[in-house]
């Protein structure tokens, strides 16, 4: 593979100029992935240079194109091109590579960069988040869009490899956007036949396109990599298919111009002093100096600045016509832009009697419904769990069959599904939902690691939420997930007790601009009292006291269902003379954000405590104390009706009161 013929010798100079700064980024980090850059720098220089509609100035103008470095471990081809385009990216950036504070980290992380869209390097999650960013480019079109003013119409693009393809969250995420049509989402696959084991042939021998091809996608291949007109051509048919996402396949050479070009040694790791100045000399750059950047090079991809201040000029005129022609549309896209909710959006939230019990699950629907006009950036769904997790709106239109609509019925696709919500976290305008059991948690964990570490607004909403829901058994039952998500930093965990603490949790949760999830019940639940307590404060700092007594022994502490069989616990004991203090804690998260004076007023040093909570004690400890003790569950379920199963586990009122009353001195 040669330098092409058809590129002008200031593009190859300003390609060129890309690749040996990617090089010397990772020489002085000596740590990186220099591979990629070398490879890939024509497809990144075409997007950057010409084709994508964005501006350096504002990396987070809202019609601006989206691109995905899927394959995050190229990062240091991503900063080099954010550096010589314009954006907040200096040299000395490039030069701290992955280094303690640096604003250019190992994989790009959303937040930490300027013009990064989110955070990548577990490989397949970029393709998925992409297709989320297209899903919310297609809805909002839909929503906001009139005849003659079009004021969201961009593309997603993304670059991946071998590795984002091996993923399986990847043909998730490929099989829902054929479906979907997804036509502004394109994809740029670096087909360098290398993986970092060696050769793909040792792993992956598929036709990856004839898979696309049954995913619904529009596929195409470039036969070499520097061909800047064959991309470009390639780039404008996927473009005119507006009916089908785009991948096209881009044979390129891993580590072109260096002497470790096509092996998977110079896949992972720096090129070394000499290898170094060999890649250098290939391209005819000073072997002796780093960081070198040509003044017609830099001038040349600094164009992009004065260009997007252009693109971004021309949108906010045609905005400014929008805004007069449909002036409460415009106000309704710069709020949901922004973030903001609407006004007294809160009213929209009911407020539960206590005259029948409800499954925090159909609280949740409802809830979710009763906020579908007061919050109209909600959009989600289930993964094929709608009917159960009651995570539809109702009358709401498909998503597939009409864009305007915000039903999203995203298949058994868990971790797909979770990915994507984070994409259109990360675009913006939306506040996304996926559901599903929560058992399934573990299908999507990485993704609401990801949600977690971006601290974007992705809302998880799990139901059939204990051993309660019964017959299924201890497949289905989960057991460690509330543990497992807890431990998550940055996640805000909720489980209420009750309808009324599920409305208060949904209020918390648009309200906070990090994720959230909800675990929440299959079965009926009593609802507790909101005329004698103030809840949504309660669920708001995290633990609260429920029900309490004078000169207190014991303390139980309960969430979710258990609340119920500990309430009548404490009652059991107040017949035989011991008051007990009964707290609910349906978020650890809230509860730790909380002050050291409010946290002793609920949980007093002095008073033995006892935890109860169907899932597994670990972390319990940090509450109740070595004097202390969890009622839990530190084995598998049981396939039973679900009163059976928390009867022979023991979360009864009289079993509860007994391990209460051992503590009692």
């Amino acid at each position: 593979m040669t330098p092409s013929s058809t590129a002008t010798s200031l593009d190859e100079l300003s390609i060129d100029t890309l690749r040996l700064l990617a090089v010397d980024t990772v020489e002085k980090a000596n740590s990186g992935h220099p591979g990629a850059p070398l490879g890939c720098a024509p497809i990144a220089y075409l997007l950057f240079h010409k084709l994508m509609r964005h501006n350096p100035a504002h990396a987070k103008w809202a019609d601006r194109d989206r691109f995905v470095l899927s394959n995050g471990h190229a990062s240091a081809l991503l900063y080099g091109t954010l550096f010589l385009s314009g954006y907040k990216v200096t040299l000395d950036d490039l030069k701290s590579f992955r280094q303690w504070h640096s604003r250019t980290p190992g994989h790009p992380e959303y937040g930490d960069t300027d013009g990064v869209e989110v955070t990548t390097g577990p490989l397949g999650q970029g393709v998925a988040m992409a297709v989320g960013m297209a899903m919310a480019e297609k809805h909002l079109a839909a929503t906001y869009n009139r005849p003659g003013h079009e004021i969201v119409d961009h593309h997603t693009y993304v670059l991946l490899g071998d590795g984002d393809l091996m993923e399986g969250v990847s043909h998730e995420a490929a099989s829902l956007a054929g479906t979907l049509g997804l036509g502004k989402l394109l994809c740029f696959y670096d087909d360098n036949l290398i993986s970092l084991d060696g050769p793909t042939d040792l792993s992956y021998t598929e036709d990856a396109l004839e898979r696309f091809e049954a995913y619904h996608w529009h596929v195409q291949r470039v036969a070499d990599g520097n061909d800047l007109a064959a991309l470009e051509a390639a780039i404008a048919a996927a473009k005119a298919e507006t009916g089908r996402p785009s991948i096209i396949a881009v044979r390129t050479v891993i580590g072109y111009g260096s002497p470790k070009a096509g092996t998977n040694k110079v896949h992972g790791e720096a090129l070394g002093a000499a290898a170094t100045a060999a890649t250098k000399k290939f391209f005819g750059f000073p072997e002796d100096q780093s960081f070198y950047v040509p003044d017609d090079a830099l001038a040349n991809w600094r164009k992009a600045i004065d260009r997007g201040a252009a693109v971004e000029a021309e949108w906010k005129q045609r905005f400014a016509a929008y805004a007069k022609a449909f002036p409460d549309l415009a106000a309704e896209f710069e709020r949901t832009q922004k973030g903001a909710r609407k006004a007294d959006w809160v009213k929209a939230i009911p407020s539960y009697p206590t005259d029948k019990p409800v499954a925090t699950r159909n609280a949740g629907g409802a809830i979710l419904n009763a906020l579908a006009d007061a919050v109209p950036e909600l959009f989600g769904g289930a993964a094929d769990l709608t009917a159960s997790t009651k995570t539809i709106f109702k009358p709401g239109a498909n998503f597939h069959v009409d864009p305007t609509g915000r039903n999203v019925f995203f298949g058994v696709r868990e971790f797909g599904m979770c990915a994507a919500v984070n994409g259109m976290a990360a675009h913006g305008g939306l506040v996304p939902f996926g559901s599903t059991f929560f058992v399934f948690s573990d299908y999507c964990k990485p993704a609401l690691r990801l949600a977690a570490l971006m601290q974007v607004h992705s809302l998880f909403i799990f139901t059939h939420d204990s051993v309660a829901l019964g017959e299924d058994g201890p497949t289905h039952q989960p057991i460690e997930h509330l543990m497992a998500l807890r431990a998550v930093p940055g996640m805000t965990d909720f489980r209420p007790a009750d309808a009324n603490e599920t409305a208060a949790a949904w209020r918390l949760a648009l309200e906070r601009t990090g994720p959230s999830f909800f675990a929440l019940t299959r079965q009926d639940l009593p609802v507790l009292d909101p005329a004698t307590r103030d809840i949504y404060a309660g669920v708001g700092k995290g633990a609260y006291v429920v029900e309490d007594a004078a000169n207190a022994k014991v303390i139980l502490i309960a969430t979710g269902s258990e609340l119920w069989p500990t309430l009548a616990a404490a009652r059991l004991l107040a017949a035989e003379g011991i008051a007990a203090r009964v707290v609910s804690m349906p978020s650890w998260k809230l509860f730790e954000e909380q002050s050291a004076a409010y946290k002793t007023s609920v949980l007093p040093a002095g008073l033995p405590k006892l935890a109860v909570e169907a899932g597994a004690t670990l972390g319990w400890w940090k509450y109740v104390g070595s004097n202390g003790d969890v009622l839990g569950i530190d084995r598998f379920g049981a396939s039973a009706p679900g009163p059976r199963v928390l009867a022979e586990l023991g979360f009864t009122p009289e079993n509860i009161a007994a391990r209460a009353r051992a503590l009692v001195k």
